[in-house]
């Protein structure tokens, strides 16, 4: 199968609102497709039509080499934005459950839902309640419940949401790992930089239209490179680039840079200002970042992201 998913001209309306309009895409299997935008464009409700949730209003969508989604439903596994737990169930009681609503028998989810949850640290847990986990626990939980059943498209929206450091980590691992076992994975994300470290493909919503779609190498192609500075002191001085009319756009973070010069300036010249002011740790001409890519596409708007 050479895609695992496929939009053709998909359209849904809520009323005289547009969520998603005429949108087409084709996920290889086997890869790791991003998804990204504002809040309100349109994400959720492609990941909603691809899950038999809602249903588009015009255009087709093809699951697993189906025309019809609901058909293949048990060979997906989905993790909502929306996301809870029972919380008087047992932590092996409620991962099993989940597998039994994908048609696993009684013992053999319970089988994996032990093996799962003693793979990913859980296995003293296996008997607590789910109320007593933190917040990263019990996100690590749900996912394992979207993957009991060995899914071959996993599709999850906004997995990272609240995670501290250390579960960010897992999940990105637990990513990678499915794309290794030859799964499709679908994500959306506010998170720009695990959707550039992690993904083949990125796609764009902005206001329910498709904006960017491509390899994560094409998305960044179309963009001219900027600098990137590592440094310490007062970054002051780049805001004073940009006034002087060296630089177009200034992204700093505190103690990393990224800044667009404006055509004819040569990098040299700015490089010998910030020497001057600045304590330089990294100075290099590299694509820009995949957050640069996104406010640019959403035409500088202010976004909740």
């Amino acid at each position: 199968m050479e895609h695992a998913l496929t939009l053709s001209h998909v359209t849904k309306r809520f009323g005289s609102f547009t969520a998603v309009d005429d949108l087409s895409l084709n996920i290889p299997t086997g890869s790791i497709y991003g998804f990204i935008g504002p809040n309100g464009a349109g994400k959720t409700t492609t990941i909603r039509m691809v899950m038999s949730i809602f249903y588009p209003d015009a255009g087709e969508i093809t699951v697993l080499g189906n025309s019809q989604p609901e058909a293949v439903k048990d060979r997906l596994g989905y993790l909502p934005e929306e996301k809870g737990l029972y919380k008087t169930m047992r932590l092996g009681e409620i991962v099993a459950y989940f597998g039994k609503l994908k048609g696993m028998n009684s013992g053999e989810a319970k089988r994996k839902a032990i093996d799962l949850l003693e793979r990913y640290g859980l296995g003293e847990w296996i008997d607590k309640k789910c109320q007593a986990l933190s917040k990263g626990m019990g996100q690590k939980v749900q996912l394992l419940g979207t993957l009991i059943h060995d899914p071959e498209l996993v599709i999850l929206d906004e997995p990272f949401s609240g995670l501290d450091p250390v579960n960010m980590e897992l999940m990105r691992d637990t990513i990678l790992s499915m794309k290794k076992e030859g799964r499709t994975v679908i994500f959306s994300t506010h998170v720009m930089k695990q959707a550039e470290e992690i993904c083949d493909y990125i796609f764009m919503i902005h206001k329910s239209k498709k904006v960017l779609d491509g390899t994560l190498a094409e998305v960044k192609s179309t963009h001219e490179r900027g600098i990137q500075v590592d440094y310490d002191g007062d970054g002051a001085v780049f805001h004073e680039l940009q006034s002087q009319g060296l630089v177009d756009r200034v992204n700093d973070a505190g103690k990393t840079c990224e800044m667009f010069p404006t055509d004819g300036t040569d990098p040299q010249q700015i490089l010998k200002k910030l020497v001057e002011r600045i304590s330089i740790r990294r100075f290099d001409l590299r694509d820009p970042s995949l957050h640069e890519i996104f406010v640019r596409a959403v035409g500088g708007e202010v976004v909740d992201a």
